[in-house]
């Protein structure tokens, strides 16, 4: 198992306060490098090699032919320094190449020496860089310090993505043998097994049959977890961790109940047991796809007329953002199954839909009902993810992604209480563990980079007595059961809307 060295978790303080500049204080933070088999089992190369160099040179090349935004990012910024002190990893660790411009510069200083004429005629004018193993190392430090959770973009004048410059580094890397190994290992597992956790096809049956005789204990209710039901209305894709993890599996049991209560027929796929896509943290569009078409090869097979994704960040951006032009999952796809996924999906329905659209939308046609005094032991705050909050929308309105949510909360739960302004919505604080970041050979970075949403957290738990912090995000609900002792709270105040909403729900009998 990883282990990270010893390192002090950063004090809270009454009101955010920025760091003083520390020079490579996290330039020892880098994680595992992936293996030769584990790299040549997802299509790269096993390791840097003789002419890694120019290689390294033409694969940005060709991104950056590929993406104009790219481009534009690399010319764009004025270091005007709004984004210096938005980055969640700057604000806990101080580390100055932690600020988006100057890890975004890491990147520039090689385009400018390739892709600029300044910059191959006159490079130490410009900041331009060769390509060098030093430079790599940086790299692999300081893209592996983003969690491409695009905040520092809502601040950015002229829209520069970091997270699409740390994507691409991240290409650039696996492309010449420099991988990460948690990242990478996952994408393994789910080509081979079908999820990020290796949970086989029968783990997940015995997995399922067990929650039902669980549910089944304790409402007196027989609400069914179906798996691979063919003719089913809905296929709900979602992230593994929702099969056993705490708290998520509360979750599942939370939609479970949802779809029962509506009497609506759904089922669960052993071939897209997995809502998370990190072909999205990696930069790599045919990784990005390749995981995609699991969901529409599934869907296909079971015959479905919606898919619904349960609650999972960065699935939710992949699914809202891309799943119509990778897969044809909504209008886009042009092959042939694109196609006849999109005859055989019901066009009155929003294609995907997220869990929370279709509990709120159930919600408001009075097709559920609550006792929220079930939930009168928790101070319910919300924390937004940032896939969620910056890179898609819930809902058919704009913010629907911020209203949506806290309207199940309070439509399931009586004290409800936001974190401060500027802290929440399209402002929010990252968990610090997303962005293929989130294992134990990253931990120093996760627990300091977590210290903003801590700081926040901390307001209101003082303030109001908030005792529990829902969210939509596995990634966040997995980090901060990490983190959240760390910093002197209880791990079991992070939890999920649909737990929330699976207390308090009302069953009738069978469906």
């Amino acid at each position: 198992m990883a282990t990270a060295a010893k390192f002090e978790t950063p004090r809270l303080k009454p009101y955010p306060v920025i760091p003083l500049v520390a020079e490579g204080a996290m330039a020892h933070s880098k994680p595992f490098v992936a293996s030769a088999r584990i790299q040549e089992a997802v299509g790269f190369p096993g390791e840097l090699t003789e002419g890694w160099e120019q290689r390294a040179v033409a694969r940005m090349g060709e991104l950056l032919d590929k993406y104009r935004s790219l481009r534009v990012y690399m010319d764009a910024c004025v270091h005007c320094g709004a984004c210096s002190d938005k980055c969640h990893y700057f604000l806990g660790t101080g580390d100055p190449k932690n600020m988006p411009v100057a890890r975004q510069d890491l990147m520039r200083g090689v385009y400018r020496r390739y892709f600029t004429f300044a910059g191959k005629h006159f490079p130490k004018l410009v900041g331009a860089l060769d390509m060098t193993k030093d430079v790599l190392d940086q790299w692999w430090s300081y893209y592996n310090q983003c969690s491409e959770c695009r905040r520092c973009s809502v601040f950015c004048p002229y829209g520069i993505d970091t997270a699409e410059v740390t994507m691409a580094a991240r290409e650039i890397m696996d492309s010449v043998g420099l991988g990460q190994k948690y990242a990478n290992e996952i994408i393994g597992k789910v080509h081979k097994i079908g999820n990020n956790l290796g949970i086989p096809g029968p783990a997940l049956a015995d997995t399922l049959e067990g929650l039902e005789e669980d549910t089944k204990g304790e409402t007196g209710v027989d609400v069914r977890f179906p798996l691979d039901a063919k003719g089913a209305e809905v296929l709900l894709v979602t992230p593994s961790a929702d099969f056993f993890s705490e708290p998520h599996v509360e979750s599942l049991i939370g939609y479970a109940k949802v779809f029962h209560a509506a009497g609506i027929s759904w089922t669960l796929s052993a071939k897209a047991s997995e809502a998370g896509n990190f072909g999205l943290f990696i930069g790599n569009y045919e990784q990005l796809r390749a995981i995609a078409l699991r969901i529409r090869e599934a869907a296909l097979e079971l015959g479905v007329k919606r898919i619904v994704v349960g609650e999972c960040g960065h699935a939710w951006r992949v699914a809202y953002s891309f799943w119509n032009t990778l897969v044809g999952i909504g209008a886009g796809g042009k092959d042939p199954f694109a196609i006849e996924l999109q005859n055989q999906l019901d066009g009155r329905y929003k294609q995907p839909m997220h869990i929370c659209e279709l509990t709120h939308d159930l919600i408001a046609r009075g097709a559920l009902q609550f006792d929220k005094e079930k939930n009168d032991d928790r101070v319910i705050t919300f924390h937004d993810s940032c896939n969620v909050a910056r890179g898609s929308r819930l809902g058919d309105t704009p913010g629907g992604q911020f209203t949506i949510p806290r309207d199940i909360l309070r439509a399931v739960a009586n004290r409800f209480v936001d974190m401060a302004p500027g802290t929440t919505h399209e402002a929010t604080f990252c968990c610090g563990g997303g962005g293929g970041l989130l294992t134990d050979d990253l931990l120093e970075l996760r627990v300091k980079g977590a210290l903003p949403r801590m700081e926040a957290l901390k307001n209101v738990v003082d303030a109001h007595g908030v005792n529990f912090m829902a969210t939509i995000c596995a990634i966040c609900k997995a980090q901060f059961s990490k983190v959240l002792p760390m910093y002197g709270f209880d791990m079991g105040m992070v939890g999920g809307v649909h737990q929330l909403v699976g207390k308090a729900i009302r069953l009738g009998g069978s469906h």
